[in-house]
């Protein structure tokens, strides 16, 4: 199922979420301009090297708060044009909401804070792990955790493939998003074992950071005040 959009209006720009998005894509085209090696060479040191991570807890010190500082650095890179999109994609539908809601300066370190434990999730289950861990897809999971806590009813117009027919159904954010974080739930459980990178190709998925993010997200949204706002969940319309 691939979301196309949600039936939630907003009353403001969302100039948080444009930036993010434009930052996420500048980036990119800067890997695409690397070599194979110096890719390699930036990805080591801006995303997140679970084993370098765990050493930096071990020994405090300036290199270690260097690596800290890759639990946001790394949410802003990618490994492919569908890892790039599909989380751009998320963002884009459910980002803007969650910026109203919280406000822009909010919203931001919410963003960034939701990103940084999802790493700290997917780390948890594989610390000594060498394989670089990027991507937004954690922060971008907090957001829809903190959607679904919010919106729950607002339906997201969704693409739905069933072999060569394919259609549209409206499906309640409940339904949608609770659907989503089961399946990182139970795809994190299956693949214990298995080495993982945040949504990178080649490397996996990190299916826990994705169902951390999500559920700190929740936890983050009612911190943040996100049901402290008297505004009603918007009404369902026809299409």
């Amino acid at each position: 199922m691939v979301p196309l959009r949600d039936e939630n209006p907003i009353q403001i720009t969302p100039y948080v979420t444009y930036a993010l998005i434009a930052l996420n894509f500048g980036i990119f085209c800067f890997e695409l301009s690397l070599s194979p090696v110096q890719l390699n060479q930036f990805f080591q040191h801006w995303a997140v090297v679970p084993q370098e991570l765990t050493t930096s807890f071990n020994h405090l010190s300036t290199a270690g708060v260097e690596e800290w500082a890759t639990l946001f650095t790394s949410q802003f890179l990618h490994g492919g044009f569908l890892h790039l999109g599909g989380n751009m994609l998320y963002l884009w539908i459910f980002g803007n909401n969650l910026e109203e809601q919280l406000g822009r300066l909010h919203f931001l370190l919410f963003y960034l804070l939701c990103g940084a434990l999802a790493v700290l999730t997917q780390w948890y289950f594989n610390p000594l792990s060498a394989v670089p861990s990027l991507g937004a897809s954690g922060a971008i999971a907090g957001v829809m955790g903190a959607y679904l806590l919010r919106f729950p009813k607002v339906k997201i117009l969704t693409l739905l493939p069933l072999g060569i027919y394919i259609t549209t159904l409206r499906i309640p954010a409940l339904l949608y998003l609770g659907f989503w974080f089961l399946q990182q739930a139970f795809y994190g459980v299956a693949s214990l074992e298995a080495p993982a990178t945040i949504g990178m190709e080649g490397g996996g998925i990190a299916y826990w950071a994705h169902a951390g993010g999500f559920l700190f997200g929740a936890v983050l949204g009612l911190i943040f005040g996100l049901l402290d706002h008297s505004i009603e969940n918007p009404t369902d319309s026809s299409i």
